[in-house]
């Protein structure tokens, strides 16, 4: 395993900053210098992998072996196709209902809305056929109402849950256990995806966007069950978002994100050497607890107001107080200074305004640290 203070070289490349955005995120050094290295001429092909043929022999090894390292990672079984398609996770929006609504003879699907994504989600399947909230709808997301409270559909065609909220920074580490065992899960777990490992049988589908944990935009990695896409009987879906055509095309139907896949590969392979996802876990685990004790033992000055059961490892949202409300003025000078100080991209989401850490997997605890330290020095500055 690499050791963690190296992996990102915080201080070997002074001219780069330490980026602590929500995605397109920050990817390793040592990814960013192997792809540099192949840039020009890719495995003495001539060509950078941009140019490359899709169905070259050059890139079908590429894809082939990024596909055989998420199954090793992830213990992917034989009966779970594993996708590389386009649109990010917003198309899977669309696509999930699609394909899955008329599953069931109530041709209706169970959404638990807990932040943003998961209520665009929702509202962009009400297009394709019945859907049912099983929590009102909430105007301040803080956490997860419990599940005694949840309403459930009976013989619902799936049950589709966000794992970790992006905005809203809310986190559910387990599966929900109220779900009856015959109702196919669906999850997006694009910011949290590779943090930690997970049982993927548990699952119907899974879908992560790349951008955040393994790669750069424009690709969505989806890993769903081979039976459920066979049962389905729409006619009517669009090509694209068509998961039986995408199995018989092994992710080639049309020209697929070449160079996302590419870098997919690179960081599926560098997740490996730092020891899978284990190693993952238990860095994600640290760099999230020296924020959230700073935040705590702030007095107040800076604010997280998630539920502690439910605070996301990845991103953390935050206001700076004064007086008992958040100040704009503070937030907007911890912003610029943190900036001259080589730290970009943690400006919160404009639905809810203030500060965002994000912290995947590509930024180090030593960056974490530096940041942590910043935190401080601005409080002792400003209180």
């Amino acid at each position: 395993m690499t050791n963690d203070s190296s992996v990102n070289g915080c201080c070997e490349h002074s001219e780069r900053k330490v980026n602590f955005g929500p995605g397109p995120a920050q990817l390793p050094l040592e990814v960013l210098k192997n792809v540099q290295a192949e840039f020009l001429n890719y495995n003495g092909s001539g060509s950078n992998v941009m140019e490359l043929s899709h169905r070259s022999s050059a890139f079908a090894k590429i894809i082939q072996e990024a596909e055989q390292d998420i199954r090793e990672l992830l213990s992917i079984p034989e009966s779970y196709a594993v996708l590389f398609l386009q649109g990010g996770a917003t198309a899977q929006f669309s696509a999930v209902p699609l394909n899955f609504l008329n599953l069931k003879s109530s041709q209706t699907a169970d959404y638990l809305v807990t932040g943003y994504w998961s209520e665009k989600a929702a509202k962009e399947a009400e297009k394709f056929g019945k859907i049912n909230w099983v929590v009102p709808k909430s105007d301040k997301y803080r956490g997860v109402p419990a599940e005694n409270t949840w309403k459930l559909t009976e013989n619902s065609s799936y049950f589709y849950y966000c794992s970790n909220e992006t905005i809203h920074g809310i986190e559910l580490e387990d599966i929900p256990s109220i779900v009856p065992k015959d109702t196919p899960i669906i999850c997006d777990m694009s910011s949290n995806f590779l943090t930690r490992s997970f049982d993927i049988t548990k699952f119907a589908m899974v879908f992560a966007s790349a951008q955040k944990n393994f790669g750069a935009s424009g690709l969505v990695l989806v890993i769903v069950r081979k039976d459920l896409v066979e049962k389905n009987t729409n006619n009517s879906i669009p090509v694209t978002f068509d998961y039986k055509v995408q199995i018989a095309n092994a992710s080639m139907y049309n020209t697929p994100p070449t160079f996302s896949v590419y870098i997919a590969n690179k960081m599926f392979s560098w997740t490996k050497r730092q020891g899978g996802l284990k190693s993952m876990n238990q860095l994600s685990d640290k760099k999230s607890k020296v924020v959230y004790e700073t935040i705590d033992q702030s007095n107040g000055f800076y604010s997280n107001v998630i539920e502690n059961k439910y605070r996301s490892r990845v991103n953390i949202p935050l206001r700076i107080m004064k007086d008992g409300t958040a100040n704009e003025k503070l937030e907007s000078s911890f912003l610029s200074e943190a900036v001259k100080s080589n730290m970009i991209e943690l400006k919160g989401h404009r639905a809810v305004g203030g500060i965002r850490i994000s912290l995947y997997n590509g930024v180090s605890l030593q960056e974490t640290t530096k940041l942590v330290d910043f935190m401080r020095t601005f409080q002792k500055n400003n209180s």
